[in-house]
C-alpha cells in the first residue's frame, strides 16, 4: 500500500484544530500557500540572526506582522454605531466590574462544561464545535482571588501564555493596583469570565441581556470588557 504525501496546504491547516493543532499558529489556514511558505523561509533566516545575535526580537516581530495580515480583511458584521453607553461620570467615581472572554475560572469552582469533570485543554479544543452551539457559562470570580488559584480552559485560543500570567487577559492584577492608586472610585466585589467561542445568538439575545441585569442589580456602573 503506497504511502500518502501531506501536501503543504494539509501541513498549515494541520495547525488550526488539527493534527498539530497550535492555535498561536491557526491563522496559517488563512493564508495562501505562497505566503505561508514565506513566512516559514522569513522564520528561518531570522532565526539564523538570532543565533548570532540572540536578538530574538526580530522573530517577535515576523510573528505578530503575519499574523496581522492573515487575520485582515473585512469583517462579518458592521455596525453604523456602537452600543455602549458613555460614562455618567469619571472612572474615580465610578464602580468598575471585569468581564472576560477569556475563560478562566476558580481552582475548585470549574464550570464542568457538558458535565465533563476536568477537562482538558486539549479536549476543549477538540469540542470547539460543540461550544460554538450552546450558550456560554459565566464563571463568578471574587476580585481578591490569588492569581495562582485561577485556572484557565478555552478551546479557541492557545492558553499557554495567560498560563504563565492571567493578567494578559484576565487583568484583576492590575485593577486591584489601579483601585489602590485611587484611579478606580471602587472595584466590584465579583469578576466574570466565561469562554467567547460559543453561540453569538444566544449570548446576543439571551445570555448577554440576563448577565446586564444582573450587573445593573450589583449597582456595576461600569464594565471592563477584555475579549478573546
Amino acid at each position: 500500500m503506497e504511502n500518502s504525501k501531506e501536501t503543504f496546504e494539509e501541513f498549515k491547516n494541520s495547525f488550526n484544530y488539527g493534527s498539530r493543532s497550535d492555535l498561536n499558529f491557526k491563522f496559517l489556514k488563512n493564508m495562501s500557500d505562497e505566503d505561508a511558505s514565506l513566512f516559514f523561509q522569513g522564520l528561518l533566516w531570522k532565526m539564523g540572526d538570532t543565533l548570532n545575535d540572540g536578538d530574538f526580537s526580530r522573530l517577535v516581530e515576523h510573528f505578530i506582522e503575519t499574523q496581522a495580515k492573515a487575520y485582515a480583511g473585512a469583517g462579518r458584521y458592521a455596525y453604523d454605531d456602537a452600543p455602549f453607553t458613555p460614562l455618567r461620570a469619571p472612572l474615580t467615581q465610578l464602580r468598575l466590574g471585569l468581564m472576560s472572554s477569556s475563560g478562566h475560572f476558580v481552582d475548585g469552582n470549574d464550570p464542568k462544561p457538558f458535565g465533563a469533570e476536568n477537562m482538558s485543554q486539549k479536549e476543549a479544543e477538540a469540542r470547539i464545535d460543540d461550544f460554538l452551539k450552546v450558550e456560554p457559562q459565566l464563571s463568578v470570580i471574587p476580585v481578591d482571588t490569588p492569581v495562582q488559584k485561577l485556572r484557565v480552559r478555552h478551546g479557541g485560543y492557545d492558553v499557554r501564555a495567560s498560563l504563565a500570567d492571567p493578567n494578559v487577559n484576565f487583568p484583576i492584577s492590575h485593577l486591584r493596583e489601579l483601585q489602590k492608586e485611587g484611579r478606580i472610585g471602587e472595584l466590584a466585589s465579583e469578576a466574570y469570565s466565561f469562554m467567547g467561542a460559543t453561540s453569538q445568538l444566544r449570548l446576543l439575545n439571551h445570555t448577554g441581556p440576563a448577565w446586564v441585569k444582573m450587573f445593573q442589580e450589583k449597582k456595576i456602573d461600569a464594565l471592563l470588557l477584555v475579549p478573546v
